[in-house]
């Protein structure tokens, strides 16, 4: 009640003021509008820092708008918005991944950006393909926030002072496995890369290794049952070779940053994005290093290729939608904001962004920049956005990988499983 009845009083004052202002013939100041825009993220701690730090910066500079900011991980993230979504309830500002953002476009969950292209949204300097790559339909409901690819993230420091070699960006899997190998030779209850077998994007340059795809233009699975019991057999062969951490290990990794071989100190290289590279470098005291995934050998197809990180979109329920776009536009293309967020997100999209942006970067920030830009003439073109359903293959990938590590399947039964289980997701549409 004391708060009503000082608020109640504050407003009298104000009213009795614009009232001198307008009978002295002076200008009336504007009112503050008080604009809330919630906005909803996945990622770690050191991302959470930057973008609360931007949200802040933008905040000073238009004090008639507010920022909630929600984060959770990845694993957590999904399920969450997708009971949002359903409520209509989701947040105005929505961090999109490329593999989700046709299933949340033609549900109609998304706002389309076109009409304030180029009024509002300036993304003209992104470049063809970094713009269409969140095109739906021919429709824009994604704002790409920076690019990366895949890659290899290792501890450079620890395996110099195990006294082995640094990997390399054409070794092929089998000499990654070797490697593997003799890393946990050196050095017991440490491993030097992590099962794989349930990481979808490895499985991903995998097929794409083979002249096959994860998915068809069509949604459907773009390799066979043999290419599938040949993944999980390679896992296999070197976990009985003790190259690779034994299944209860390995489950120690909830597919977050903070819970990684490498974060948690039993593995030298993971597989990631390239632009986590900062976030696991915060969590760890040794210098981390990255190279690419590794390669199909002689022959090969590129198996990877350069992809959004991320997007931004808005919801399509949105009653505060252009103060959303205003704020997208100050993310991608604000030289302020773009020295906080560095390459945490990706490398921005923007030509003018990444020039602002490169020469404040520091070592590992800069290892990300250079990474993108090692690897531009050796990947392969951004395949069509996954299909409805592709996440929930992606724990199924993870799911099987551990049946048949912890012995509860073969390899043969295994493969048959993800393959018989991951079609029938895609025949639910």
């Amino acid at each position: 009640m004391a708060r009503l009845i000082t608020n109640r009083r504050q407003m009298l004052k104000m009213g009795a003021a614009l009232g001198g202002l307008a009978a002295s013939g002076l200008p009336l100041p504007a009112l503050a509008q008080d604009t809330r825009l919630r906005m909803f993220w996945w990622g770690s701690k050191e991302r959470a820092d930057r973008t609360n730090k931007v949200n802040k910066l933008y905040e000073a500079a238009h004090p008639s708008i507010g920022i909630n900011g929600e984060t959770l991980g990845w694993p957590d993230y999904w399920p969450r918005l997708a009971t949002q979504t359903a409520g209509r309830n989701a947040p105005d500002l929505i961090q999109m991944d490329y593999r989700y953002i046709v299933e949340y476009a033609r549900r109609g969950a998304l706002l389309a950006f076109d009409d304030y292209m180029p009024s509002i949204l300036k993304i003209e300097d992104f470049g063809k393909d970094a713009i269409e790559c969140g095109r739906v339909d021919g429709k824009l409901y994604g704002v790409n926030l920076g690019n990366n690819s895949t890659a290899f993230v290792y501890d450079a420091e620890t395996v110099k002072q195990l006294g082995v070699e640094e990997p390399q960006w054409d070794w092929s899997w089998t000499q990654w496995g070797e490697w593997s190998g003799r890393v946990a030779q050196k050095k017991p209850g440490y491993w030097g890369m992590q099962d794989g077998g349930g990481v979808e994007p490895s499985l991903d340059c995998w097929t794409r290794q083979r002249g096959k795809s994860l998915y068809t233009a069509e949604g459907r699975l773009g390799f066979d049952l043999k290419d599938a019991e040949d993944w999980f057999g390679f896992w296999h062969e070197l976990r009985q070779k003790g190259a690779v951490p034994p299944a209860d290990v390995q489950a120690l990794d909830k597919n977050a940053p903070e819970s990684s071989m490498l974060a948690l100190g039993k593995a030298a290289a993971i597989s990631t994005n390239s632009n986590q590279l900062v976030a696991h470098q915060a969590l760890v005291k040794t210098k981390l290093n990255m190279t690419m995934q590794p390669s199909g050998g002689p022959g090969a197809k590129p198996g990877q290729y350069l992809k959004p990180s991320m997007l931004w979109s808005i919801s399509a329920r949105s009653k505060v939608a252009e103060e959303a776009v205003r704020l997208v536009n100050y993310y991608v293309t604000d030289p302020e904001a773009g020295k906080v967020l560095g390459v945490e997100r990706g490398v921005p999209a923007s030509k003018a962004l990444r020039e602002a942006v490169g020469p404040t970067l520091d070592g590992q920030n800069k290892i990300a920049l250079d990474y993108i830009a090692f690897i531009t003439d050796k990947v392969g073109p951004l395949p069509p956005s996954a299909p409805k359903g592709a996440g929930e293959i992606a724990f199924l990938l993870k799911r099987v990988n551990e049946l048949i590590s912890f012995e509860q399947a073969s390899v043969a039964d295994g493969a048959k499983q993800f393959f018989d289980e991951a079609n029938s997701i895609l025949d639910r549409g």
